[in-house]
């Protein structure tokens, strides 16, 4: 019989960003959570992504904007002074997050096997999770449990969406129809895929019974691509680009019945929320890094992406190489998408129009 061990008194969890990973984080949050009620959790992150996670119970989140730098490092320092973890997870392996460590006072230091160590990520880290290559990056971010004795054995996330953000998605979310949620751009440009291609699925799914909504951040480049979606398009769709929070996104991905989006944030929160997500691959593995609960519905090009620019198979590349290549996302067509659609749609009596 299994005991559990001792608690620690507190607990620092560094990872900074990015939303999609933030969002792997929240079940070892959990796990931590379920078995020690008392720890205090303290959480150093983006700021971005502390807006997201804003409500997270029982964690305190000290927020580091990326753009501040030395100074932002000395300020952690400050704020912290006199505090001294017991142990400090350090989860993202990039030189301003190691540097970052170093503010954080924590007696056991524990970071990354070697094999994914980087940017000298080992001069900050004195213990290290077990290296397990072909593993999800949800389950590699819940091993950090491990060297404290624990086990993450169920993935839960409860994001925190209060009711103002689910009544606010629910008023344009509307009906008993389906609705297909397109976000259609990546934080990695080279991840996207063309508007003219959007438009063609989100038209199929029109005739299946689906209704289109199209979601996005404010900047100009998916407000541009938005705009070549809906010009592209023969049926209308809700354009609600640029018109909501980070609250309200999830809020807006739980409501949809399906979201395509190439590898992105709103893919692992839509997943989080509980929705199916059409994954676009071909410069990521979604073995890796697809929606981490389902991809019956993905389109998966890694391998022929693989084979056309590396010139090896996927099977033949070390674990989590990216393959971002201009041009990469092309390998997915249409047809594939549609393809992926029309599987959803039969899991739903083909939608509206069953």
């Amino acid at each position: 019989m299994s005991t559990t061990p001792p608690a620690p008194a507190s607990i620092c969890l560094l990872r900074l960003s990015a939303l999609g990973d933030v969002t792997h984080v929240v079940p070892l949050v959990r796990t931590l959570r379920r078995t020690w009620p008392q720890v205090r959790l303290t959480w150093v992150i983006g700021s971005g992504e502390a807006k997201l996670l804003d409500g997270l119970e029982g964690v305190e989140l000290l927020v580091y904007d990326k753009r501040s730098g030395l100074r932002g490092m000395r300020a952690l320092r400050t704020v912290l002074a006199g505090r001294r973890f017991d142990a400090l997870l350090q989860m993202q392996v990039a030189l301003r997050a190691n540097l970052l460590s170093a503010a954080i006072p924590a007696r056991r230091r524990i970071g990354y096997d070697r094999a994914r160590s980087r940017d000298l990520h080992g001069l900050f880290v004195n213990e290290r999770i077990a290296d397990r290559p072909g593993i999800h990056v949800l389950d590699a971010i819940g091993s950090f449990c491990e060297p404290l004795g624990l086990k993450q054995e169920r993935v839960e996330w409860n994001l925190p969406v209060p009711d103002a953000a689910r009544a606010w998605a629910a008023e344009r979310l509307d009906g008993d129809a389906p609705w297909l949620l397109v976000s259609p751009c990546s934080s990695h440009a080279v991840r996207n895929w063309r508007a003219e291609r959007y438009a063609a699925v989100a038209g199929h799914a029109a005739t299946l019974g689906y209704r289109v909504v199209l979601c996005g951040g404010r900047s100009e480049l998916e407000r541009r691509t938005g705009d070549a979606i809906l010009a592209a398009m023969k049926t209308p769709a809700l354009d609600l680009i640029g018109r909501d929070t980070l609250k309200q996104l999830p809020a807006l991905l739980e409501r949809a019945s399906l979201v395509m989006t190439p590898d992105s944030g709103p893919m692992h929160i839509a997943n989080a929320m509980g929705s199916k997500v059409l994954g676009l691959h071909a410069a990521s593995n979604p073995a890796r890094s697809g929606p981490y609960s389902d991809r019956r519905f993905c389109v998966d090009r890694y391998d022929d992406a693989a084979r056309t620019y590396l010139r090896r198979p996927a099977a033949a590349l070390p674990w989590g190489t990216k393959i971002e290549k201009p041009g990469v996302m092309d390998l997915v067509t249409v047809d594939d998408a549609v393809a992926a659609l029309e599987r959803h749609a039969a899991t739903i009596g083909s939608a509206a129009g069953a």
